[in-house]
């Protein structure tokens, strides 16, 4: 019988998205879906692409407060906690099979002590032509409060601002959302405007903001996170 394998055990060289320092490190390279290969590493947290594997433990540890797309298909369980899994399961079969160039989401699970403790977005719509990423993110009450989201967003700004080259990213946050916000204005990020939304029954604040890519850079933000595994997932980018 014929043995097909598409996982290898290579050694591939990590550097600092700014291209300061190389280093060797050990890693499983996937040849039919190679972002499963990416990296991102900063002094307290590992963060690596969504897997399959992963959907029941992100499940399980979405937060109460968290704010699902109000778009996304709900379907009558009686149970609010397995309808959010739901939600989770087909969102991350969505990202990856409907990924192109022009349109994409990365998810990135977040560990701390080879712990699941969050979950961090990328995304980025006409890419190629726009060169503006979008992020968005949770992480478990258990943790908040120790600096891990603004480190995790560094890690992903890392990616943006680094190999893929981003001009800008966004972010959207509501008005009463301290943490988001205070993460934003802590790495940079600058008001890019306010619009209504439906929230629930009532409309709400959005606030919208800004940071671009000589910002990032000027303030040297990427020091000490290391991406590793991009070069093969170039092409999924459109770069």
């Amino acid at each position: 019988m014929m043995s097909l394998k598409n996982e290898q055990s290579t050694v591939q060289q990590c550097r600092h998205p700014q291209g300061e320092g190389w280093m060797n490190h050990r890693m499983v390279s996937y040849a039919y879906w190679p972002l499963f290969g990416l990296r991102l590493t900063s002094p307290d947290l590992t963060l690596r692409p969504m897997r399959e594997s992963d959907l029941a433990t992100v499940s399980d540890i979405l937060p109460d407060d968290l704010e699902l797309d109000p778009a996304a298909t709900r379907y009558p369980v009686g149970d609010e906690h397995l309808s959010r899994g739901i939600i989770t399961h087909q969102g991350y079969w969505k990202s990856y099979g409907t990924w192109q160039p022009s349109a994409w989401r990365l998810g990135f699970v977040v560990l701390a002590d080879d712990e699941i403790v969050g979950f961090q977005e990328l995304e980025g719509n006409d890419f190629p032509v726009l060169r503006t990423v979008d992020t968005s993110s949770f992480l478990i009450p258990a943790v908040r409060g120790r600096g891990i989201g603004k480190q995790m967003r560094r890690a992903v700004l890392a990616l943006a601002f680094g190999p893929l080259q981003a001009q800008a990213a966004i972010t959207s946050a509501w008005h009463d959302n301290d943490a988001s916000l205070g993460v934003s204005r802590a790495l940079g990020y600058r008001p890019n405007g306010e619009s209504l939304h439906a929230r629930g029954d009532r409309a709400d604040v959005m606030v919208h903001m800004r940071l671009r890519r000589a910002d990032w850079l000027a303030a040297d933000l990427g020091d000490g996170i290391l991406v590793a595994g991009f070069e093969p997932c170039r092409f999924l980018f459109g770069l």
